[in-house]
């Protein structure tokens, strides 16, 4: 039985995404292809909320942006803000702890051509929800996106033309305050929509916050 509040590894509420995820697992028996479970310590003040596992990122290994190029500039900004500790080599078995951050996805499961369906995200929004009440230190969320942005206000019951997304963008919402970044996707940073440098800037500005907040 799958645990209170998580996916099973054959859940089957979105019959697209049960539909592809069966493609993958007759075409790559050994990659996990399964709901992606969140990744770092429930006690953490950070919640970093991505789109879906990628195809042959977090799909294949089951480790959130593990495995494909979001996952490099990701740890690495999450290492330099020492939000992390270890090594980050690509694969679950690395040995790379995250500190007082936590990773989890708007959505469980990889969807065709990265694009989940509204009622996807909707369906999926029960994890996101339950993900985020078992941390009881939790201070702050980072979206990354406009898809995990927008999940994470109506989660809360915000308002979307109240919380617009935006890179960089920073928000009161409930008792959390919500930064927003471009995704940290290979298609972002190759036409230039987000820089390293960018990225970064999100990040220190969720430290300096923290650190204020100690």
């Amino acid at each position: 039985m799958p645990e209170a509040g998580k996916p099973g590894h054959d859940c089957p509420r979105c019959p697209r995404l049960v539909a592809f995820r069966k493609s993958w697992r007759d075409k790559e028996p050994a990659w996990f292809n399964a709901p992606v479970p969140s990744f770092g310590p429930l006690d953490a003040r950070v919640l970093i909320v991505g789109l879906a596992p990628g195809l042959q990122g977090a799909n294949r290994t089951g480790r959130p942006f593990t495995g494909d190029y979001a996952g490099v500039l990701l740890y690495d900004t999450l290492l330099k803000f020492k939000f992390a500790r270890g090594n980050y080599a690509a694969h679950p078995d690395d040995g790379l702890e995250l500190v007082d951050c936590r990773i989890t996805n708007a959505v469980r499961c990889v969807p065709p051509e990265n694009k989940p369906t509204p009622a996807e995200i909707n369906t999926c929004r029960d994890f996101l929800k339950a993900t985020i009440a078992e941390m009881p230190r939790l201070r702050a969320l980072v979206a990354l996106g406009q898809i995990a942005h927008n999940s994470v206000v109506t989660t809360f019951g915000a308002k979307k033309s109240a919380t617009p997304f935006k890179h960089g963008g920073k928000h009161t919402i409930g008792a959390l305050t919500l930064f927003s970044s471009y995704h940290c996707s290979r298609y972002n940073t190759n036409t230039g929509v987000l820089t390293p440098e960018m990225f970064r800037q999100v990040f220190a500005a969720l430290r300096a916050y923290l650190d204020d907040k100690s």
